[in-house]
């Protein structure tokens, strides 16, 4: 599946097909996604082979077990949208260990205001993942 530059992919080069790249998943991620496959229309159809790449990139992560890691990473990755820039700016380090989010801020009273409001950031980061990844912020 060569594309050309400057040229838009047509329909059947975005779609992916097991057959062109058998090599890229792994046996459990293909069993995975093999599972997902529409039924055959006829013996000969090329199309019985086609998952959407939305599909096979979920089957992979919940074969795999990645979507956890995934969502931390999203925290993590949205702490200045959520925040906003001000408190952005103000922290030094954030991260997640055990479904707790740690933050790292250099101001003493944004520290202890942030504090008081730690049960709002928690539901605004989970709100923006759109799951309970964060049971608690820890504030350092």
């Amino acid at each position: 599946m060569a594309l050309l530059l400057g040229t838009a992919p047509t329909w059947p080069e975005v779609v992916v097909s097991l057959r062109a790249c058998p090599i890229v998943f792994g046996p459990r991620a293909l069993i995975s996604i093999m599972a997902l496959k529409k039924p055959y229309s006829s013996e000969n159809s090329r199309q019985s082979d086609i998952v959407s790449l939305k599909d096979g990139i979920t089957a992979l992560l919940r074969t795999y077990r990645l979507q956890g890691k995934l969502n931390e990473v999203m925290v993590v990755a949205s702490w200045e949208k959520v925040m906003g820039k001000a408190v952005a700016m103000k922290t030094q380090q954030v991260y997640v260990s055990n479904n707790k989010l740690f933050v790292r801020l250099s101001s003493a009273p944004l520290k202890h205001e942030l504090f008081m409001a730690k049960t709002r950031v928690l539901e605004n980061l989970n709100a923006e993942v759109g799951e309970d990844i964060i049971k608690e912020v820890v504030f350092l």
